[in-house]
C-alpha cells in the first residue's frame, strides 16, 4: 500500500509498505498511471517499510524506513534498522524509536523528523513514556554532501502522535496528531490546532488556503487564511 508521498515534477514520488511490492517507487500522474520502482533497499537487504517521503529542491527523494511492517506481523524480521536515507542512498539519521513524517524548512536549513514510539504497533495502545516528539536537524553540506547535525526537541504532541508533517511558505510546521493538525511557530511555539474527531494521520495543502485533511475513516476540508500556501504549492 502507498505510506507516503511528494509532487515530483510530472509525477509522484511514493513510498509503498506491503507484503510484497515495498520500497520508493516513481508515479506518472498522467494515464495509464505507470509505477517503477526507484529502490527497494540498501547495502543489498531489502527495506522494511518505507513510511514517507519528502523531495529536495535539488532533485533527491529523501524518505524514511521505519520497522512498523514486522512490529504488525506482515513483514518479516527486519534487515535494517529505523533510519532515514537520501536518494541517490545515503543513511541520514539514525537512533529515532520509530520515524514517521518528514518535511523540509521553506529554505531547506532545517529537516523536521517526527519520532511516533508512543504507540504500540501491534495493538494501538498508547504509552506516555514514550515518544511523541518532532526533532529538528541542522542541514549542512561538507565535501559538497549533505548531513545532519544538530539534532533538538522541536515540540512534543500534547494528544497521540505527531504523524504526517507539512510545513508552510512562513516557516510555521504543521503536524497530524491525536486531536487534529496542530500548528508550531519555527521556533516551537504552538500557534493553535485545527480539531478534528478522532485525530488525523496526515494531509495535504491545497491551493488558496485549502487544506485536506485524513482521518481512519473520514476526509476533512479545512478553509484557512487564503495566504497560507505550503511549501510545494507555489503562490
Amino acid at each position: 500500500m502507498a505510506n507516503g508521498g511528494v509532487n515530483n515534477h510530472d509525477g509522484l514520488g511514493c513510498a509503498r509498505d506491503s507484503q510484497r511490492n515495498r520500497g520508493l517507487f516513481s508515479i506518472s500522474a498522467k494515464p495509464p498511471y505507470k509505477s517503477e520502482l526507484v529502490l527497494g533497499g540498501y547495502h543489498g537487504r531489502q527495506f522494511n517499510s518505507l513510511n514517507d517521503v519528502v523531495v529536495h529542491s535539488d532533485g533527491p527523494f529523501w524518505f524514511m524506513d521505519p520497522i512498523y511492517a514486522w512490529r504488525q506481523g506482515i513483514r518479516p524480521k527486519p534487515k535494517l534498522p529505523n533510519q532515514v536515507y537520501r536518494y541517490h542512498t545515503h543513511v541520514m539519521a539514525d537512533g529515532l524509536g520509530r520515524l514517521n513524517g518528514i518535511t523540509f524548512a521553506p529554505d531547506e536549513k532545517t529537516v523536521y523528523i517526527t519520532d511516533t514510539a508512543q504507540t504500540d504497533d501491534t495493538t494501538r495502545i498508547y504509552s506516555r513514556a514514550h515518544h511523541s516528539d518532532s526533532y529538528a536537524f541542522d542541514v549542512m553540506t561538507i565535501h559538497d554532501q549533505p548531513f545532519l547535525a544538530d539534532r533538538r526537541v522541536f515540540a512534543m504532541a500534547s494528544d497521540g502522535i505527531p504523524d504526517g508533517i507539512k510545513v508552510d511558505q512562513k516557516g510555521n510546521m504543521y503536524a497530524g496528531c491525536g486531536d487534529g493538525v496542530n500548528v508550531w511557530f519555527a521556533g516551537g511555539v504552538l500557534l493553535g490546532k485545527i480539531l478534528t474527531k478522532g485525530g488525523n494521520s496526515n494531509f495535504s495543502f491545497g491551493r488558496n488556503g485549502v487544506m485536506l485533511i485524513l482521518n481512519e475513516n473520514k476526509l476533512y476540508r479545512a478553509q484557512l487564511s487564503r495566504g497560507v500556501h505550503g511549501t510545494l504549492i507555489k503562490s
